[in-house]
């Protein structure tokens, strides 16, 4: 695994037996087994993410007849405003891009109105619809094409943004086309829950603490998911198998959401959002793991002091924050 390679120490046996070892001893080698069967479908490696990039770029559909010619025209855009992952992504896809047709990206002379939003992975749509609004509003031709590149997408994040987009170019009376492509879509909208490929659970586990948290959440209650079949991607081995990480990492999202003081609302158990139990994605890449996965996978700082918030629980990948 190249997860954070040059950042953190390269993972472990004592590593993984050290964050295994904070759930019962019954259930250590079984959530091991399932969350490797998860990992390597839902973990993007550089490799993975470089093999995306030169399939895309030379996707007919995307870049027409003459690729190069596309790339070479289009302007990549370099608009976040939070986090570094678009600027680390863009330097990837370019060097990609250079390998495959022999060009920079934009070192041509890009008269066509055509351009590209790179991320790594789109969970809410937010920091997307937050970069692209701003950008429609303050910079934006008055039309031209936006090709929005991830390497996955949660679909109701991609619906929620791109309904946004629309909306924010026709406020600022621009005709603006929007694209999404991703290397994999994962299954999230609440209608469509029982065929969901996120941590969703079927069933709460008799646990008075979680009874208390969820007997507060008022605005959006806790829909359960129905046990189907014909899921688009086989990202758990079994539903047994998907229920016993659903249940141990929302129980330990619980614990951990107990060493804070004053959690935030939308710090959920299985990863940070404003309804439900948490996000619940499975999705990890090289460059980090999002706060919209559970808790217990990202959640603490090996290196932080007894007092400090990250204290008390010990990360299996530890999240690189926005302040560091």
């Amino acid at each position: 695994m190249d997860y954070r390679a040059g950042d953190l120490p390269e993972p472990t046996p004592d590593h993984v037996d050290k964050w295994i070892s904070q759930f019962g001893a019954e259930v250590q080698l079984p959530m091991l087994r399932e969350l490797d069967h998860v990992l390597q479908r839902t973990y993007f490696s550089q490799s993975r993410v470089r093999n995306f990039f030169a399939s895309v770029m030379n996707n007919r559909k995307l870049a027409g007849e003459d690729p190069r010619e596309f790339w070479c025209n289009a302007h990549l855009l370099d608009i976040q405003q939070d986090g570094n992952s678009q600027t680390e992504i863009r330097q990837l896809f370019s060097k990609a891009l250079e390998r495959e047709h022999g060009v920079a990206a934009g070192t041509c002379d890009a008269r066509d109105g055509v351009f590209v939003y790179l991320d790594d992975v789109l969970f809410t749509g937010s920091r997307i619809g937050n970069d692209l609004s701003t950008w429609i509003t303050d910079e934006s031709p008055e039309a031209g094409t936006v090709h929005i590149l991830v390497i996955a997408a949660h679909r109701f994040g991609e619906w929620k943004c791109e309904g946004r987009l629309k909306k924010e170019a026709s406020k600022a009376r621009k005709d603006l086309r929007f694209h999404f492509w991703a290397a994999r879509r994962i299954e999230n909208r609440k209608a469509y829950r029982d065929k969901s490929e996120v941590l969703w659970p079927t069933t709460l586990p008799n646990d008075d603490a979680l009874k208390a948290y969820m007997a507060e959440e008022t605005k959006f209650p806790f829909e359960p998911r129905a046990i189907r079949q014909g899921v688009e991607h086989c990202i758990f081995s079994s539903e047994e198998g998907r229920q016993l990480l659903e249940r141990e990492l929302l129980l330990s999202g619980m614990h951990i959401r107990s060493l804070s003081q004053n959690p935030s609302p939308a710090l959920r158990p299985l990863g940070w959002s404003p309804f439900g139990v948490g996000f619940g994605s499975t999705i990890v890449t090289y460059r980090n793991c999002p706060n919209s996965a559970p808790l217990a996978l990202w959640w603490g700082d090996p290196l932080a002091d007894t007092d400090h918030p990250f204290a008390g629980w010990y990360p299996l990948v530890q999240r690189r924050t926005y302040a560091n």
